[in-house]
């Protein structure tokens, strides 16, 4: 994708005429569905047969992408430096299919990091293996080795996108994905005009790969980006960055899709548009209930549709679009501001130039605003209609409480570290508990009955000891760590409370569960009651996501159905720490061990 071009295509492709059109820009091949992919997905993963998986392989069809990653020069803030991407784009390549067609992507590392690439927010139902997490679900893709990702969309529409999952790769290895409606379904909302993929993300000077080997070699917070990106480009705000501004060219009295991507690894993000107002009408590749509002938030992982209405008439100026930072914690972070501009596009008779035109600015919410986050939150909420149902689980099996704080761990011997002493390193965790990264991919394991040894399933339900989570912090800050999984049996219904604590700050805390959607039935500040938030709690048309914000001193609760045999991993977005939550079938790639440095940076 061309950062600085207006992607455009329709709600409703029509395969004759799109098809030359995609294989030229996404490198992809459009095939018939072969009959027997359902079958084969059945024997190979699991014994449970999911009735919608058997309704997918009659409908859709098979497109085929070529992702090489490769080294490229790119220029950024007046610094080039060689990174890592697919096929030398910055953005990566969009991926577009349809609900119930089968993606497969091949992907050849040119480079000498080892890499795999996650595809956020797709359920995998049935193929855990291609859900893309170094050393979990697959081992990673060494250099001039392939891998074949190769999965079905079952069940969802809308904006998600992929990213590699080890160490900070990511940092550069993003894209979008898109995914319309089945053929001949309309969205539950006004055809827009065009739809146009907007991606957040961050931009370093220097190696990301230096910057996490660092912080982990120190035990203190990585350094800050230089600058966040729309499209992969900083904007007019930055020093040296007035010709790398992403510019979204549009015509009055149109309705225009923006499909919103969150791809930055730390920060979540306010994003507003100068002197025009958004229509929220998707989360999380979701549906829900439209609203207005001038300003969105949008955390790590998450994404977000919204209609943007233009203005009926030229209206004489140019508008600022830009985001900028939600801050909680104590730690430093990037105070800056990306932008792009929104341009109308000019009258025939028009007598000005768009350089004369007068730019208006957005008015962003405070860095730490919680109030704002918090009722933005809350206005999220499912369609629930007959067409798209909001299927809460009304009753639970199995209970979590799960506490997510940052933490400290022991400096190792004859080393100043840079945490919150010289003698410590933070590391964050859940029930105080800090994953260790295995070296060999936990999935490939299980199914090769080679575990013993490699994992414990003695993760605990519960914190260790109770406190005031959001009072005042324990003496004691230091984490245990280990490789803990949590084994739920098939089809359980989950109910997981997130509480954030005190401990080295209260700060809110992105979250992402692997192979899952949820609902968000309940959120709160303080501690969680479980005697008392139960009854305010959401069962009839809360959010469906899969990545959540767990509010800075507060908490949040959700529920989903453990339905998708596999790994299912949950985790912070960086600062993070994994957990596993149960394993039933999969299948692994050839067994190999990685250094322990490597699977030490794996943590997101």
């Amino acid at each position: 994708m061309n950062p600085q071009s207006t992607s455009q295509f329709s709600s409703h492709l029509n395969f004759t005429e799109r098809k030359k059109e995609r294989q030229r820009e996404m490198g992809a091949s459009l095939l018939p569905s072969p009959p027997f992919v359902g079958a084969f997905l059945f024997v190979l993963s699991t014994f449970f047969l999911f009735p919608e998986l058997a309704i997918a392989k009659d409908v859709g069809i098979t497109r085929h992408y070529k992702f090489n990653i490769k080294l490229q020069n790119v220029t950024r803030l007046c610094h080039t430096k060689s990174i890592v991407t697919v096929n030398g784009q910055f953005p990566g390549p969009r991926i577009v299919a349809r609900e119930g067609d089968r993606v497969v992507i091949k992907v050849v590392n040119h480079v000498q990091n080892n890499i795999s690439i996650h595809w956020h927010g797709i359920r995998q139902l049935q193929t855990g293996w291609a859900d893309g997490p170094a050393y979990v679900t697959q081992c990673p893709i060494q250099t001039g080795q392939t891998y074949m990702y190769n999965f079905t969309i079952v069940g969802q529409r809308g904006t998600l996108f992929w990213h590699a999952h080890i160490s900070w790769l990511r940092s550069t290895v993003y894209g979008p994905m898109v995914i319309l409606p089945k053929r001949h379904t309309p969205y539950p909302f006004a055809k827009p005009y065009k739809e146009v993929p907007i991606i957040f993300g961050e931009w370093w000077n220097v190696d990301t790969e230096a910057v996490i080997s660092q912080a982990l070699q120190t035990g203190g917070g990585p350094n800050v980006s230089d600058s966040y990106t729309i499209n992969g480009l900083p904007g007019p705000l930055y020093n040296c960055s007035e010709k790398d501004t992403f510019k979204l060219k549009v015509k009055p009295g149109k309705t225009y899709l923006l499909r919103l991507i969150n791809a930055a690894l730390n920060d979540e993000l306010f994003f507003s548009i100068a002197n025009h107002t958004l229509t929220v009408v998707e989360a999380d590749a979701i549906y829900v209930k439209p609203f207005e509002t001038e300003t969105i938030l949008i955390t790590p992982g998450q994404t977000t549709n919204v209609l943007l209405k233009t203005k009926p008439y030229f209206p004489n100026a140019n508008f600022l679009m830009a985001a900028r930072p939600y801050v909680t914690g104590q730690g430093t972070f990037d105070n800056s501001s990306t932008a792009g501009i929104l341009q109308y596009e000019l009258p025939s008779n028009s007598p000005s130039s768009i350089k004369m035109l007068k730019l208006f600015k957005p008015a962003l919410p405070p860095l730490n605003d919680t109030s704002f986050a918090s009722n933005f939150s809350k206005r999220l909420r499912s369609l629930g209609n007959a067409q798209f149902p909001a299927n809460v689980p009304q009753t639970v099996d199995k209970r979590f409480f799960f506490t997510v704080s940052l933490g400290t761990s022991p400096c190792p011997q004859n080393q100043t570290c840079q945490g919150p002493t010289n003698s410590t390193k933070f590391a964050a965790s859940l029930n105080n508990v800090s994953f260790a990264m295995p070296t060999t991919a936990l999935l490939q394991a299980h199914f090769l009955g080679q575990s013993n040894g490699l994992y414990t399933t003695d993760f605990p339900n519960n914190p260790p000891s109770r406190f005031n989570y959001t009072g005042t912090p324990p003496n004691n800050t230091m984490v245990g760590n280990g490789t803990k999984v949590e084994v739920l049996p098939f089809n359980t219904s989950v109910e997981l409370v997130m509480q954030d604590t005190s401990i080295l700050g209260a700060e809110s805390h992105p979250v992402h569960l692997h192979g899952f959607n949820f609902f968000v039935v309940g959120q709160g500040f303080g501690n969680y009651d479980p005697n008392k938030d139960p009854a305010t709690f959401n069962l009839v048309d809360p959010a469906e996501r899969n990545t959540i914000g767990v509010p800075s001193g507060g908490w949040v609760a959700i529920r989903f159905l453990a339905d998708n045999p596999g790994g299912g991993m949950v985790h912070a977005l960086p600062p993070g720490s994994p957990h596993q939550l149960g394993f039933e079938d999969g299948v692994g790639c050839p067994r190999w061990k990685a250094p322990q440095s490597e699977a030490a940076s794996s943590t997101v």
